[in-house]
């Protein structure tokens, strides 16, 4: 048996969030990149050794599974940083972009730089031999679209290599990365096993286990409406729509820049400004406090509405469903325009996931339970299979 890591990658919009190992290391990275050069200009390059590996990630990515093989990138909060980032675009297919092959592929890099010393990875010179069994998932459109079968075998059958460039502690290092096993799981189905089923896939509410539900999981590019039955996805009736918060985000974004002359890095910087604790829809301009109430405000209700509207048809269309669980990071965004829709009408019953943080880390969380199921039943069968007695020719 290949002594493999498990990782549960969820490459959402807004960024990865990454769970490792026997959970012990988990891992966000904002999802952005940009084109770079092998010897970008670094002030304190002597010093560049005593930052975060996080906050300096710079790449070169082979892997036949990519349109665009060996270029070098930066990643994460150093790409936001760049005048040519890239988010990836409303309407793109997850499953098809170079972008989300990218960021996993540096979400695990980095995860076996640190793992190498006890995961036993193979190590020769400055390279790290490192193996995988990858759960991770699509969006529901997609996967009823086929297009899980296609992402699934770009994975794996083939090496795939990250180097780190200048990157802090780490520069120099390159980690081939095979996977052993790759699962790629519909993201509705993901949301539902998590709402009721532990890191042991013991079931933790049984309150829900037999009611049916809806799961709406709003993220940056599309929604999954998930229809549960039966403790089973109806894969007839869920839904996936081009809808998600990316345009909204990008429309905030301009129209800060065009109102107030302010430039944000990212979509990152206006969820930072929509949902931080204190002074929340506000930015400094020159210096001063400046609201930007009315321009968030107008632009998320819109697209609550339109939230709204795709619960309302999806509710009608399955009368007898008993509540809907709105997930994800962009549910976050929308939880209190959604709210006031809802109050202000007749109202559906609605509940969300008052711990953000367990909201949108919920897909990851996910796939790490049903790798982790996986990985188990494999081992046990490898070892019923070791124990059985040799016969005789």
């Amino acid at each position: 048996m290949v002594n493999s890591r498990i990782a549960a990658v969820d490459v959402g919009n807004d960024s990865v969030k990454a769970i490792f190992g026997k959970l012990e290391t988990e891992m966000s990275i904002p999802n952005v990149i940009a084109r770079d050069i092998e010897d970008r200009p670094v002030i304190g390059i002597e010093e560049l050794d005593s930052k975060n590996p996080l906050d300096g990630l710079h790449i070169k990515v082979h892997s036949p599974a990519l349109k665009e093989n060996n270029a070098i990138y930066r990643v994460g909060s150093l790409a936001t940083k760049s005048d040519n980032a890239s988010e990836l675009d409303p309407g793109s297919s997850k499953s098809e972009e170079d972008q989300t092959l990218i960021m996993l592929f540096a979400a695990i890099a980095l995860d076996a730089v640190e793992a190498e010393k006890t995961e036993k990875f193979k190590k020769s010179g400055n390279t790290i031999d490192a193996s995988y069994m990858l759960g991770t998932g699509l969006p529901l459109r997609e996967v009823k679209e086929g297009k899980d079968a296609g992402y699934r075998s770009k994975l794996l059958g083939s090496v795939h290599q990250v180097e780190f460039l200048i990157t802090p502690k780490y520069q120099g290092l390159k980690v081939n990365i095979k996977f052993e096993e790759v699962k790629v799981y519909p993201e509705g189905f993901a949301a539902f096993i998590n709402l009721v089923m532990d890191s042991d896939l013991n079931i933790i509410n049984k309150d829900l286990i037999d009611k049916r539900i809806l799961i709406q999981d709003i993220g940056g590019l599309s929604t999954d409406i998930a229809v549960i039955k039966d403790r089973n996805v109806d894969d007839d009736k869920a839904q996936g729509f081009n809808l998600g918060v990316s345009e909204a985000l990008e429309a905030i974004r301009e129209e800060i820049r065009s109102k107030h002359g302010v430039e944000l890095d990212s979509r990152r910087d206006v969820v930072d400004i929509i949902t931080k604790k204190n002074d929340r829809n506000h930015i400094m301009v020159r210096g001063s406090r400046t609201s930007v109430h009315d321009i968030t405000d107008r632009i998320l209700l819109d697209l609550a509405k339109k939230q709204y509207r795709l619960l309302r048809n999806i509710w009608q269309k399955n009368s007898q469903t008993e509540i809907c669980y709105f997930v994800g990071g962009g549910s976050t965004v929308l939880k209190d325009y959604l709210k006031a829709l809802n109050n202000s009408l007749d109202g559906y019953n609605i509940d969300f996931f008052e711990d953000e943080k367990e909201s949108i880390w919920m897909m990851s969380n996910a796939y790490y339970k049903l790798i982790s199921d996986y990985k188990r039943r494999v081992d046990k069968d490898s070892a019923a299979q070791d124990k059985k007695p040799v016969e005789a020719n």
